[in-house]
C-alpha cells in the first residue's frame, strides 16, 4: 500500500527538519512544495507532500506519522 502525508508548518528551519525526517524514515517527497501566506498569522506556510510503500492493507486508525 502506497501511504500518504501532507507535511505543514510556518517557514522556518522547523518546517525543512519535518521533511527530513520524514525523507529519513523513508518517505518520498510526492510533487513540489507549496508556499502561501496565511492572513490570519500573517506568516508565509509551506506544504509538502511525500509518500511511503508500506505492507498490509490501508485502515483508517493508522498513525502515518509512526510508518
Amino acid at each position: 500500500m502506497k501511504a500518504y502525508r501532507l507535511l505543514t508548518d510556518d517557514d522556518t528551519s522547523a518546517f525543512c527538519h519535518k521533511v527530513t525526517a520524514a525523507l529519513a524514515k523513508g518517505w518520498e517527497l510526492c510533487g513540489s512544495p507549496a508556499y502561501a501566506h496565511d492572513p490570519v498569522t500573517g506568516k508565509m506556510r509551506c506544504a509538502q507532500a511525500v509518500t511511503k510503500d508500506v505492507p498490509g492493507d490501508y485502515r483508517p486508525d493508522m498513525k502515518l506519522g509512526e510508518l
